[in-house]
């Protein structure tokens, strides 16, 4: 398979906004079902060898446990419960609205009583219509996602690689449903005060100084799928900083700096992983060196950190 197949926006911009919202209603879910964790680890998805998964949930009061799974080979959303009981529908040919109710319909025929506080899309243009009301994005090809979801596995495990060098606090490599990204994000020792008008969500997100890396499919402002990473809070002079390879750039975006590498620059190149690496370790280093970190102590050269074992370099195969 091809390591980075290609998946311009404009190809399937229409399945992507009704897969984007599918996916929120099952997060908003997750967001109702799970315990609350620093940075809001416990909100994203994570991906499976078929799709991606909330991992297992339980009920408020204690109850059922459950896990809802979109499954990208025979387009399906799985609800299970522990005890091995499961629901599930297709998911082509649904609209916003329907796949708000089947998933509802699915729970309840499981006994998982879950209310979704916000039933509405979470920053997108259409934040004031409910899920349920939502007729208009219908679209799903089903060749189309299973791309997204093969981009989003070859992708994870170049962030699972690049996240084994950083023995510092770092987030997992996760599916966010928000802005329908994968992400992995390294973090100092330094508390950020934030300033009162800013929203609980970024408050809790920035609450530690960070270093994210990622990528995302592109949107209404960056219109084309690219690897990124920005610094928050951004340090001084940070976009003076040069970054590896000469096609990768820095952007402004939302009041700071996005380094971005254009996925068709990358997926394109003879080495496209070596490319991806070396974009992101040179984003680390610019906003790792301008922020003071000690990049040395946070070292872990192919996820080992004890000298010794590092010298003596113990293949896998012997453990």
């Amino acid at each position: 398979m091809e390591l980075f197949p290609p998946i311009p926006l404009t190809e399937w911009q229409d399945t992507k906004e009704t897969l984007h919202r599918f996916t929120q209603v099952v997060g908003k879910i997750r967001l109702a079902a799970s315990p609350r964790r620093n940075h809001w680890w416990n909100v994203p998805f994570h991906l499976t060898g078929r799709g991606i998964t909330t991992r297992p949930m339980r009920e408020a009061d204690g109850g059922s446990v459950f896990t809802i799974d979109f499954d990208f080979v025979d387009h399906q959303l799985v609800v299970s419960t522990l005890d091995g009981r499961a629901r599930s529908f297709p998911l082509a040919g649904q609209s916003v609205a329907s796949f708000h109710k089947n998933t509802l319909d699915a729970l309840a025929a499981l006994g998982v009583g879950v209310s979704i506080d916000l039933p509405r899309p979470y920053d997108l243009p259409d934040a004031d219509r409910p899920f349920a009301e939502d007729t208009e994005h219908a679209a799903y090809d089903p060749v189309l996602v299973s791309r997204y979801w093969q981009i989003l596995s070859q992708v994870a495990l170049l962030l699972e690689e690049f996240a084994a060098g950083f023995s510092g606090k770092a987030s997992p490599v996760h599916h966010f449903w928000h802005t329908l990204d994968i992400a992995h994000t390294r973090f100092s020792e330094r508390h950020i005060d934030q300033p009162p008008e800013v929203d609980p969500v970024r408050r809790e997100a920035y609450s530690r100084e960070l270093i994210s890396f990622g990528f995302w499919f592109g949107d209404e402002i960056f219109a084309e799928p690219a690897f990124y990473s920005y610094a928050a809070p951004e340090p001084a002079a940070l976009t003076e900083e040069p970054l590896t390879p000469a096609s990768a750039y820095w952007v402004a975006r939302n009041n700071t700096h996005l380094a971005v590498l254009p996925y068709e620059a990358a997926r394109t190149e003879s080495d496209p992983r070596t490319v991806v690496l070396a974009f992101y370790e040179s984003a680390y280093r610019a906003g790792a060196r301008l922020a003071g970190w000690d990049v040395a102590r946070f070292a872990s050269p192919g996820g080992i950190t004890d000298p010794q074992l590092a010298e003596s370099a113990v293949p896998p195969g012997e453990l």
